[in-house]
């Protein structure tokens, strides 16, 4: 049978593997404390949950690509309360199936693999869809590594031909290193945006969860014309199941997207948006949110601080960027932690930069924390 020679040439998506070896770690009678991927274990707000329940209706039919307007005007309000900016909910945002599949989709619907403009920029280590969107629709991906030199943002002066890029992908706050950007690195690739002629796309599921100071949209450059944001409520509302977010842009990509959209039936269902209203316009339980990502992360710190191991970054996210002992592989690291219950991310599984890290997602419940704690007490 004939598959896609793009799906061919993918590797095993990185928590696939990591899915993997805790089955394995489990039938051989391992107990598994899963740190490794990221996926809130944080209880949906009641509020939320019960704002579902009442949007439920006898029948629900096909959601309206261009989602409800009560959304967009929740979305707008939002990004006004959170970021002091104004946002036109008919023509500047559009509802989106979580940011997965919108940030999956979105060089089918902004590149032109055979014109002069078809790269497609991503940086590593990192979340892989960008990437593997770019390839599916044909673009020539150009991978940009994160360092600890560089503060974990990509090297500008490294970008090959300014002239063919058509999408340069940022994430910040950023999985999995937990660094922040701020505002002049926006401020400088939207003006080569502007300059050249392509998109900056900023992926900003984890703008929510921060530690000191709250981080910088993209969205607060002063020119954001050629500015695209993806947001979602899976991170700050503990909702992923929920699949529910939103594409802030120029009222030229939100109109492309508009007709490009229901093709790919691609929208939350309609009770599932009345529910992402009372998200976005609550602020109280992600407050809570971030106080027990708080907690966890402190008692993670302590333990791995005390042992000498060095957590880079992670400033923000969920997010802990942990350095492994000199001479050992990531993937040897996670192995050898996995045999002790600990469930950890190799950095290598989301780039080659990331070797020589390991990546802790900080969603296991307190008393999990502590009971990891104790186990790396005797591990490291």
């Amino acid at each position: 049978m004939q598959v896609s020679p793009v799906l061919a040439a993918q590797g095993t998506y990185p928590f696939v593997r990591i899915e993997q070896a805790k089955r394995e770690a489990a039938e051989a009678g391992v107990e598994i404390l899963d740190f490794g991927q990221g996926d809130p274990r944080e209880p949906t707000d009641p509020l939320i949950r019960q704002a579902l329940v009442d949007a439920l209706e006898e029948r629900v039919g096909y959601p309206k690509a261009e989602g409800l307007p009560e959304l967009r005007a929740a979305i707008a309000r939002w990004c006004a309360h959170r970021f002091g900016i104004e946002i036109d909910p008919d023509s500047e945002v559009i509802p989106t199936y979580g940011s997965k599949e919108a940030i999956f989709s979105f060089a089918q619907c902004m590149v032109d693999p055979d014109s002069p403009r078809d790269t497609v920029v991503v940086t590593e280590p990192g979340y892989p869809v960008p990437g593997r969107g770019a390839a599916f629709a044909g673009a020539r991906v150009q991978t940009l590594p994160l360092l600890d030199s560089n503060g974990f943002l990509p090297d500008l002066e490294a970008v090959e031909d300014w002239d063919r890029v058509a999408l340069f992908w940022v994430n910040y706050p950023n999985n999995p290193t937990g660094a922040v950007a701020p505002i002049h690195f926006f401020e400088r690739l939207a003006e080569l945006a502007r300059t050249h002629d392509f998109l900056l796309c900023s992926d900003e599921a984890y703008t929510e969860l921060w530690f000191t100071e709250p981080p910088s949209s993209a969205l607060q450059v002063s020119d954001r014309t050629n500015v695209v944001a993806f947001q979602t409520l899976s991170k700050r509302s503990s909702m992923t199941g929920y699949r529910s977010g939103f594409i802030a842009a120029s009222p030229q990509v939100i109109s492309a997207l508009r007709t490009f959209r229901p093709s790919t039936g691609a929208a939350p269902q309609e009770f599932v948006q009345k529910a992402s209203i009372v998200a976005w316009s609550d602020e109280a339980h992600v407050a809570r949110t971030r106080e027990a990502y708080r907690r966890k992360r402190d008692i993670l710190l302590d333990i791995l601080g005390r042992k000498n191991w060095r957590v880079a970054a992670s400033e923000a996210t969920m997010y802990l960027w942990v350095e492994v002992p000199h001479g050992e592989s990531s993937e040897a690291c996670a192995e050898r932690l996995l045999r002790h219950s600990v469930v950890v991310a190799p950095g290598s599984y989301l780039g080659e930069a990331g070797e020589g890290y390991v990546r802790i997602a900080l969603v296991p419940t307190i008393d999990e924390c502590r009971r990891a704690a104790a186990i790396l007490e005797d591990v490291l």
